[in-house]
């Protein structure tokens, strides 16, 4: 459906740098990344508001390098969401129908049909000013929507609103693009917002495009340090490859104690385990350690609400998430010895 081939754009020192993206028809596609990775700067090429240096790009199987923005069939909603203030709620999202000449019958039945999707009728009269957060966001979206495009480019649609708003919008944009068999493209730097809606994602870092897959594949199989640290993995560290080891795995020192990690490695590694996936149990006297099983030192807990943030302090420094379940069956305080678990299979040896 949408298929960039090494897009490069610059404007001041920022350059966007051999983007090559490929989207398919019906996906919910997340676009991920730090502010200033240049996210909004791509979905304004995408849109044809900003000329690219150079590449290509398609849309359905067409390319549109160099069409203009209205002819790209695209619905768009920026950041701000540019909606006019001066009008109200029903003309902001009949004026794209109104500036290609749609007769007043058929632009007032899209857009109460457009209004009844987003559950909006009731707001047609009035103007943006005084409109929830919330409320405006829907308008913003069924001004795009309006216009009945195959493919919807969302510039952090959330980002100002508050948590429980957030939510219930991601919530009624995945229902809305599964309905309609949208292909949306959704900007973001917030990963419960993706986790709410992606089928596919990628991460943008200066203009460079770092990774692409499913969120489970970003989490636990990241390509880079700088992708593992955006996914919030606090547990990397460094390692000496020592000899083989059992079923294809690699024996590895790090700091003063050895680990098995999966696959055939040589020389200095880089390795990551999700703070998840580190179990702890309890060190009691006469415990026989087994394989991948580490001393360590619990130096500070905090709840969070959904898991409780443990750190721990051993040959190397490591950082738990564990269930107030969990951490209640520990039955310790600060200062206690226990072992840390880290199964070969969690271990991730990144790229070097």
């Amino acid at each position: 459906m949408i298929r960039t081939e090494r897009i490069c754009f610059h404007i001041g020192e920022f350059r966007l740098q051999d983007i090559s993206l490929q989207i398919a028809a019906g996906q919910y596609f997340v676009l991920l990344g730090p502010p200033g990775s240049g996210k909004s700067i791509f979905l304004e090429c995408l849109c044809g508001l900003k000329k690219i240096d150079s590449g290509k790009i398609y849309i359905e199987g067409r390319e549109v390098t160099f069409v203009q923005p209205r002819a790209r069939n695209l619905g768009y909603v920026p950041q701000d969401y540019a909606l006019f203030p001066h009008l109200t709620v029903e003309q902001n999202i009949a004026f794209g129908l109104r500036v290609r000449r749609y007769s007043r019958k058929d632009a007032a039945s899209r857009v109460a049909g457009t209004a009844d999707l987003l559950g909006i009728r009731h707001l047609l009269p009035r103007r943006i000013n005084g409109l929830s957060g919330g409320e405006t966001q829907r308008v913003a979206l069924a001004r795009a929507m309006v216009m009945q495009p195959k493919i919807l480019l969302l510039d952090e649609p959330v980002c100002a609103l508050d948590e429980g708003t957030r939510q219930e919008v991601c919530s009624q944009l995945s229902c809305i693009q599964r309905r309609l068999g949208l292909t949306v493209i959704h900007v973001s730097h917030n990963l419960e917002e993706a986790f709410s809606v992606a089928d596919q994602a990628a991460i943008l870092h200066q203009g460079v495009l770092q990774q692409t897959g499913t969120l489970e594949e970003l989490m636990r199989k990241p390509d880079s340090e700088f992708v593992a640290c955006f996914m919030r993995c606090e547990n990397i560290f460094r390692g000496q490859v020592i000899g083989p080891g059992i079923r294809q795995q690699t024996r590895v020192k790090v700091g003063d104690v050895g680990l098995y990690v999966p696959g055939e490695h040589y020389g200095e590694v880089k390795l990551m385990i999700r703070p998840e996936d580190v179990l702890i149990c309890p060190n009691y006297e006469g415990r026989i350690r087994g394989d991948n099983e580490i001393c360590v030192k619990l130096v500070r807990r905090r709840n969070y609400g959904g898991y409780v943030r443990v750190e721990l302090d051993g040959p190397f420094n490591l950082v738990a998430h564990l269930t107030d379940a969990t951490y209640a069956g520990l039955k310790t305080e600060q200062g206690a010895d226990l072992i840390a678990v880290l199964r070969p299979e969690n271990i991730h040896v990144l790229p070097a």
